[in-house]
């Protein structure tokens, strides 16, 4: 039995512009759509498993009153019988039939266990029950379909019915976060978008009418051709205007400048009253602007506007505060509304890193008698000669990070380390240094500012050598780095900084990756998945599998490349760590002490996998070359390439 949770959405800004951007298909002059789309905390739990039939059962209290269990055969015929119905499972039987006609699936049982996203309320609850049907048949039958590619089904699906839903309901795939979504005629693009403060954001259904079906086919006689001014202006509202307030919208939440973004929401509001609603009688709202002008509401918020389609379906504000959220709920509920929260915290900047030191560096024996093997020296590109830890470390500082924890085996390491990076060098030898390398030095004992240490008294596995970090790692984002590795961007941006920027977009454990050839498969990790990006650089990893064969990996862990070929790809040997991989070590850890089996080595790629299963992976295509230097033919590899 497998459990999925897909969120309902909230359209922040540019409503209606999905479906007006498709019309690009038809009139080159109209502006492709803009919106900024959220998933909510609200949304539809359930239970999936494989079934002969396609049937929907339901425990959820929630629906107690509208529910009924359905079930349908597998047939092409019923299932879109089903889907022109107009029946509470359209929806649902139009993705099926889509699914069985294209991908030849069986059936599946979905048992809905919770619905806590409000219907007909603007929060796309049909696009919410679309995208969990997809993902049911995608996770049942393997058909390794990416984000987008659900996205594109449930919004095919639906189009069956007798709906007429835009290309922003389905952006609930991507779930809880802000995302800019782009329309431009068939073509949609998603991306992901920073936030630099909290956003305390409040959203109500106000408990009165709306016509979705009479306003969309009002606001649609306008396109793909402006006959009068009325359309001309409408237009001009979903195409160069919004475009201008969504990219507004979007500087605003990087820089944190909340005032100016509740200022843009009535800004928002105002220009789709005056060139958007008089398209339609059915966009007259009278509930929605008597709480958006509510005298009571406006010191807590920043900001208001209607929500989706408009008319009288939901209010969402941008709250001023946390304090403000909470108080702004109990007074849309005391008028009759229900309210709902939505807060959208920064995405975590990682600011610290690790790297494990403790290993005595048995295949470079025997220059690891008096040498640690992370001090080797490396000749670099500036002509300086240093050792393999400092080349890491300068890595990380220009990274952005703040914090090093290195993992040592013993407390003779921990002075080894404190003698380099804390002891100044004797007068007589900085004397003898040139201007330049008597700045470096500064440098040097500047970078030992930022380094903590733990020591790993037992060897019992990468995963364990980790798990020693968990006090510094404090449930932060972590970065892992080899102690044996080193790296060489071929742009601007260090290889960590590359991987940092793409965690800080999809905020879930991401691995930096690298295509190998087939036949060194059997060396390596390898990750198979779906790219999730044109520019196949953002993977979303299904599959981990360690040292696999050759034919193994041929037939299962291929991923698409460029004119169809197949490519291999291993990990990088970079890693950002979520809390949730921690997590999964001391249940490893636990697991091994209950069984009485304490000398079992934890493998940290095994807690990878797992917190792969429960919470997903990314992987990130780096643009820069990796030098492993833990065996000799390895590093005189380095020795003639870095």
């Amino acid at each position: 039995m497998t459990q999925l949770f897909v969120p309902g959405r909230l359209c922040l800004f540019g409503e209606h512009s999905d479906w007006a951007g498709h019309y690009r298909t038809m009139n080159a002059d109209i502006v492709p759509g803009a919106a900024i789309v959220t998933g909510i905390e609200q949304g539809v739990y359930a239970e999936v498993e494989k079934s002969p039939v396609f049937e929907l059962t339901s425990d959820a209290p929630e629906l107690a009153d509208v529910w009924h269990d359905f079930s349908c055969r597998m047939l092409e015929q019923d299932l879109k019988h089903v889907a022109k119905s107009g029946s509470f499972f359209c929806y649902c039987a139009g993705v099926a039939s889509y699914m069985l006609e294209w991908y030849k699936v069986g059936g599946v049982k979905i048992r809905i266990t919770s619905m806590t996203l409000p219907i007909k309320s603007g929060l796309s609850s049909s696009a919410a029950i679309c995208v969990l049907v997809a993902r049911a048949f995608n996770i049942l039958y393997k058909l390794n379909l990416n984000t987008l590619g659900e996205m594109n089904i449930a919004y095919l699906g639906e189009l069956r019915t007798q709906s007429r839903c835009g290309r922003l309901d389905q952006a609930c795939a991507f779930g809880v976060k802000p995302s800019l979504m782009t329309f431009d005629g068939d073509e949609v693009s998603v991306q992901a978008l920073n936030i630099k403060k909290h956003l305390y954001w409040v959203f109500a259904d106000l408990c009165a009418n709306k016509d979705t079906i009479k306003i969309l086919s009002d606001l649609n006689r306008a396109y793909p051709f402006a006959t009068d001014e009325v359309g001309q202006r409408l237009h001009e509202a979903l195409g160069v205007k919004n475009q201008q307030i969504v990219n507004q919208a979007v500087k605003y939440m990087a820089e944190g400048d909340l005032e100016a973004l509740g200022r843009l929401m009535t800004e928002a509001e105002n220009l789709f009253n005056s060139d958007i609603a008089p398209m339609s009688r059915a966009l007259e709202a009278p509930k929605l602007q008597r709480v958006l002008s509510d005298p009571n509401i406006q010191p807590l918020v920043y900001g208001g506007k209607g929500v989706g389609s408009h008319g009288d379906g939901s209010v969402q504000f941008l709250a001023r505060d946390e304090e403000s959220q909470l108080k702004l709920m109990d007074y849309l509920n005391s008028c009759g509304m229900q309210a709902y929260k939505l807060t959208m915290c920064p995405v975590h900047a990682v600011r610290k890193a690790v790297i494990p030191v403790a290993g005595f560096g048995t295949r470079l024996y025997p220059a690891t008698r008096c040498l640690k093997k992370d001090f080797f020296p490396i000749p670099c590109a500036d002509g300086m000669v240093k050792p393999v830890i400092l080349i890491l470390l300068e890595e990380l500082i220009a990274s952005g990070i703040d914090d090093i924890c290195l993992v040592l085996g013993s407390e003779e390491e921990r002075q080894v380390y404190r003698d380099f990076f804390e002891t100044p060098l004797p007068q007589e030898h900085l004397a003898k240094l040139s201007a330049r390398n008597q700045e470096y030095e500064n440098h040097i004992q500047n970078i030992g500012k930022h380094l903590q240490y733990v020591i790993q008294a037992e060897k019992r596995g990468f995963g364990h050598a980790v798990y020693q970090t968990r006090d510094f790692a404090a449930n932060e984002p972590v970065l892992l780095m080899l102690g044996d590795t080193i790296y060489r961007s071929r742009t601007n941006k260090t290889c960590a900084l590359q991987l940092i920027e793409k965690y800080e977009l999809h905020n879930k454990l991401t691995i930096s990756i690298h295509s190998i050839p087939l036949d060194e498969v059997s060396r390596y990790g390898i990750l198979s998945g779906v790219w999730e990006d044109k520019k196949q650089t953002i993977m979303n990893v299904s599959q981990m599998s360690e040292k696999p064969t050759v034919d193994f990996a041929e037939e299962h862990l291929g991923v698409s490349g460029d004119f169809g070929t197949k490519e291999y790809y291993s990990v990088f040997g970079q890693y950002i760590l979520t809390p949730e991989v921690y997590e999964q070590l001391a249940a490893d850890i636990l697991e091994a002490y209950e069984n009485h089996d304490q000398n079992r080595e934890i493998e940290l790629t095994t807690a990878l996998e797992a917190v792969r299963k429960q919470y997903g992976m990314v992987g990130v295509k780096i643009d820069g070359e990796m030098f492993d230097m833990g065996n000799p033919d390895a590093l005189r590899n380095v020795y003639r390439n870095f």
